[in-house]
């Protein structure tokens, strides 16, 4: 049975060829890891951290999300967040609102754990997505990570 609509997946050794083979356009390369190194980075986390997922509208991969959960911010154990930690929209399905339905369902899934915040880390500039976080109602913190702009998310 093909389920209609963009759904998430978990990865497996079933979709995983098609997670490998998602690729953003080439112009955004410099601003996000590829899928194997992100499913690199979740086996090498401690069990729980890492939630890799595969976007699919339909049977068709489009997407992956990789959220972060509850982890140690300030690596001091007096700041434990969760988020988005990578989202790859495959080139051609930009636009169609996957980006979007990613956002949500981290949220979704951060809310089903008792979180009240989604935290997201961008490449700042023209060519980042800034924009596209700012439009879903994130919040810039203040803060840098890595280089990156530290935006939230109020999920109360």
């Amino acid at each position: 049975m093909t389920i209609t609509g963009p759904h998430l997946e978990e990865i497996t050794s079933r979709n995983l060829d098609a997670a490998l083979g998602i690729r953003v356009r080439p112009d955004q390369e410099h601003a996000v890891e590829p899928v194997a190194h992100s499913l690199a980075e979740a086996y090498v986390r401690p069990a729980g951290v890492a939630w890799p997922r595969l976007i699919v509208d339909g049977d068709r991969p489009v997407g992956f999300l990789m959220a972060f959960i509850d982890i140690d911010w300030h690596q001091d154990g007096t700041d434990f967040r969760s988020g988005l930690w990578r989202l790859n929209i495959a080139a051609e399905e930009q636009g169609h609102g996957y980006g979007r339905f990613a956002v949500e369902s981290v949220a979704a899934e951060i809310r089903r754990r008792g979180g009240k915040e989604l935290y997201v880390t961008w490449h700042p500039g023209p060519d980042g997505p800034e924009g596209f976080y700012l439009g879903l109602g994130f919040r810039t913190t203040g803060e840098t990570s890595g280089g990156q702009t530290v935006g939230v998310l109020d999920l109360s």
